[in-house]
């Protein structure tokens, strides 16, 4: 086992990240330059020269795809939605082997969907530079999760298996208006399937490198006219992708069982009612971590004697009522309930070296329950959004951390409750066939209150979730005032320009997992979010040429952000603080051009630059607040992110259908934490994807690799103490999955 010189990785990434990103960069903006003037100018022939055949049906590549985002009484075509959203169908889906939500965080321009490490299955998300770096509960994300309309306030389980999806939704930028909480990068909008009227059976078997088998079935079927119902079942068995160098053994593995029954009942013409039930249940390993003062940051080395566990239970439950009435033009009143649970008990080696150094554990038992009706109307050229919203939940945290082989072993934890009353308002007017002009508003209030032990400052109970004597008891709330005012102007059926102004905010807060002993958890206050954004979305007459581009510009206001500083004597010393604004402004280009019969190219592009403004607590650690620490860069902004693909449709006659494809991602590197000492790789990802479908049998067998170039990446890589640690360059880095191969058979009836 060798030691690598101080700063040897990251000064090898610094050349990488100095040079070889600048030329890529002017490669990509080049390119995409030379595909929005392709494109343009081709729509431009196309409306000279009058309208053309419309699009083929089977195009695959441009299937219109409906979404939910504007909570209109129906879904609205992608194309048609003012605001920058990528989306995807089942089959889109199952195309690039979705298994959870990390499979798009390569896919979408400017954003990243990596798990935090620290323990499996922590969302640590970030959208055009805007994302968290932290494992503790009670930091609200800055990107919002909503699977069938529930909003998950923890990230805790955010990233663990989940199949049966009819649709997926990448909003980028705040959604302060319609989604409110929380959402200053983004949201992201899953939807499981409905019961269905007609029987309809699917099943799919999938086997992975890394002895990873998952199986999955789905059947759904009416019991009546009004009736119908739908039981999904889900098992995985992941062997574990990575080898302990320490013994040999695989590392990573898990056991995953989900079950997901629902139901659908026509009340009447006008009225349904929709339950949908599910209940997780994950066991693992804890994380997967490499020390980069041992191994090279391009490799997937890891030697730990801590494997760690990982035990993950969670229940959801999520009830619409959805009532059409014949006001105005006719609109309908939704109404979504949904309560969620969940209890996460794991321990992960921070060291990440073959010696006992510097080990944690965690138990996080958190419940929610929230409330939404809605109401979506027509009245002439008055088209109505409007609702009120309300979330109450209670989140137990207990962490503990073992130093010098046990010698040292402190524990504390908190609990928190928190209740969110909000109501909103949005108005599209049509001013006339081709321009829409929209208002809107959202009023959110919001109240916490908490009891914290500090770290080593008790001896709390994970089991109970108890702590004598809680050192800080305390009570605070928050109002916030977010507006939207927006303008679409529709060129032609294909062709929209819109822009808008919109605000977004994060809730204040605390710390659970309190650390300092001289440093208060709380309370932080909230950050604030203003963002103008101008788009273009145009498809050409026969629908063969799509561009959408949007531009962004956003100033932050008090921004929240975890203080990291390593501590020999608690490992990690871990403060949330307002602690600067800044500014983030970018583009973002998606292209799809159909190049032949069955044939399709896809592109994307995303450029994304950040600085502060103004800095109010000493980020670098040299103590003093100066010109230094206005310098760094903003932690998780990768500068350049972009994609090529080509997809192939084959009718095959009688025998079905053939489809391949094969995709080229990009991320750039970005500095980790706000000191800028540690670093996240820039990652080349090429996947590749072969299918065979049988139409007589309903079959689709296929067979795919995944991270072809074996790309080292890591959603966390902190510094370490080197007085802890004994020895220079020392990293917490969690890794995520290198190359993977596999084949999938999936059989419908």
């Amino acid at each position: 086992m060798s030691i690598v010189p101080r700063y040897k990785n990251q000064a090898d990434e610094s050349n990488k990240t100095t040079i070889y990103p600048l030329f890529k960069t002017a490669c990509h903006i080049t390119l995409a330059v030379f595909l929005a003037t392709t494109a343009s100018t081709e729509m431009v022939a196309q409306d000279a020269g009058g309208a053309a055949d419309t699009a083929d049906e089977d195009n695959f590549m441009f299937e219109e795809i409906l979404v939910t985002a504007t909570k209109k009484s129906t879904g609205k075509a992608l194309q048609s939605v003012p605001v920058a959203v990528t989306a995807y169908n089942s089959r889109k889906l199952d195309a690039i082997h979705f298994r959870d939500i990390s499979s798009l965080t390569y896919s979408v321009p400017n954003v990243s969907l990596d798990g935090i490490g620290t323990y499996p299955g922590i969302a640590n998300f970030s959208i055009r530079g805007l994302g968290i770096n932290s494992s503790i509960p009670s930091i609200d994300p800055t990107v919002g999760i909503f699977i069938d309309g529930i909003y998950l306030a923890q990230n805790a389980g955010v990233l663990f298996d989940t199949f049966d999806l009819e649709s997926v939704e990448v909003l980028r930028g705040p959604q302060g208006l319609l989604f409110g909480r929380n959402v200053t990068g983004g949201a992201f909008i899953l939807r499981t399937t409905s019961p269905k009227f007609e029987p309809d059976f699917k099943g799919k078997v999938s086997f992975e490198s890394g002895n990873h088998i998952t199986t999955a079935a789905v059947y759904s079927g009416p019991i009546s006219e009004s009736f119908a119902v739908k039981m999904g079942l889900y098992y995985a068995n992941d062997g574990g992708w990575f080898t302990n160098l320490l013994d040999g053994e695989k590392i990573g593995g898990s056991e995953t069982v989900i079950i997901r029954p629902a139901f659908i009942f026509r009340l009447s013409e006008t009225a349904e009612v929709m339950v949908k039930y599910e209940h997780g249940d994950r066991n693992g390993d804890g994380a997967t971590a490499q020390n980069r003062g041992l191994f090279d940051a391009d490799s997937h080395d890891i030697e730990i004697d801590e494997i760690g566990f990982s035990e993950f239970k969670w229940d959801r439950v999520s009830s619409t009522i959805k009532v059409d009435v014949d006001w105005g033009d006719g609109g309908t009143f939704t109404n979504t309930t949904g309560y969620r649970k969940s209890d996460l008990f794991a321990k992960s080696d921070i060291d990440s070296t073959p010696s006992f150094i510097f080990h944690a554990q965690a138990r996080v038992r958190a419940n929610q329950f929230s409330n939404e009706l809605t109401y979506a109307g027509t009245f002439g050229n008055y088209d109505i959004t409007t609702g009120i919203f309300y979330l109450n939940g209670t989140v137990h945290n207990y962490g503990r951390r073992e130093i010098f082989s046990g010698v040292v072993n402190i524990n504390g934890g908190g609990t928190q409750d928190s209740s969110t009353k909000a109501a909103f308002a949005n108005l599209d007017y049509s001013q006339s066939e081709k321009l829409i002009i929209t208002l809107g508003a959202r009023y959110t209030y919001e109240n916490k209150s908490v009891r914290i032990t500090t770290l080593g400052a008790g001896a709390c109970d994970h089991a109970t979730f108890t702590c004598p004597s809680p050192q800080f008891v305390d009570n605070e709330s928050w109002g916030s005032f977010t507006p939207k005012v927006g303008v679409k102007y529709m060129h032609s059926d294909l062709v929209q320009i819109y822009g808008f102004y919109t605000k977004g905010y994060r809730s204040g807060g605390y710390n659970l997992r309190s650390s300092s002993p001289t440093a208060a958890p709380g309370p932080f206050d909230v950050e604030t979010q203003n963002s103008i954004e101008v788009g273009f979305k145009g498809d050409n007459d026969n629908r063969t040429l799509r561009l959408n581009v949007a531009l962004f510009y956003n100033t932050i206001n008090d921004l929240q952000r975890e203080v990291l500083t390593p501590d020999v004597t608690t490992g990690a010393t871990q403060i949330v603080l307002n602690t600067a604004d800044a500014k983030i402004y970018g583009l973002e280009a998606e292209f799809k051009a159909q190049i032949a019969t069955g044939l399709a190219f896809t592109s994307f592009v995303g450029l994304i630059n950040g600085s502060y403004t103004d800095v109010r607590h000493d980020l670098s650690g040299d103590g003093i607040v100066d010109q230094t620490d206005i310098d760094l860069d903003l932690p998780r902004l990768a500068p350049v992110t972009f994609g090529v693909g080509l997809f192939y449709d084959q009718d095959l006659s009688e025998w079905g259908v053939l489809t391949a494809s094969v995709n080229y991602n990009y991320r750039d590197s970005a500095p980790y934490n706000d000191r800028n000492t540690g670093l996240l790789n820039s990652v080349d990802v090429v996947d590749a994807n072969f299918a065979v479908e049988l139409l007589d049998k309903g079959i689709v067998v296929s067979v795919y690799g995944k991270n072809l170039l074996n790309s080292a990446s890591s959603g966390l890589n902190f510094p370490l103490s080197e007085g802890l640690l004994g020895f220079p360059n020392g990293t917490f880095t969690t890794l995520n999955k290198g190359r993977i191969y596999g084949a999938d058979v999936t059989f419908r009836f």
